[in-house]
């Protein structure tokens, strides 16, 4: 399975309404990182055509890469499907991937020798922040990234 959704809806918060966008993909054994990056591209691009959402390049190029590192271990370390969300509130773009694998990924010192293995480093290095939580299937890992981040 690998069909992925849209949905839109208004949040109200202390009497005013907000939108809340997202979008999801489920990925199968197969690696989909490519799909999962065009699904980062496609959902950003309507957000901002169709919702006004002010995204600038590098806002775009970081998501893109987040999806790409996320999908990418989860493949090469998680048996079984995973999930894609992408969710927009506010001025943040929540990155969330579930696996099957319940070990937090390894966060290895930083090591500019080393050839691989700098996926969760770039992630964090672009990510407002970044948790790992395990779930009763495996773990959830959350990135946050701010929309209006400075650059061209």
């Amino acid at each position: 399975m690998n069909e992925a959704n849209d949905r839109a809806a208004s949040a109200g918060g202390d009497g005013e309404a907000s939108l809340v966008l997202e979008t999801s993909l489920a990925l199968d054994g197969e690696s989909r990182t490519a799909q999962a990056r065009r699904l980062a591209v496609g959902f950003l691009t309507r957000a901002g055509e169709d919702h006004g959402i002010a995204l600038s390049a590098v806002t775009v190029e970081n998501a893109q890469l987040i999806v790409s590192e996320l999908v990418t271990n989860a493949r090469k370390y998680a048996p079984g499907p995973a999930l894609l969300r992408l969710r927009i509130t506010l001025d943040v773009l929540r990155v969330e991937l579930w696996d099957s694998n319940p070990l937090p990924p390894t966060v290895r010192a930083p090591d500019p020798g080393r050839v691989g293995q700098h996926g969760l480093e770039i992630v964090a290095a672009l990510a407002r922040t970044v948790t790992v939580e395990r779930t009763p299937l495996g773990k959830r890992v959350v990135a946050d990234i701010a929309l209006h981040a400075a650059g061209p």
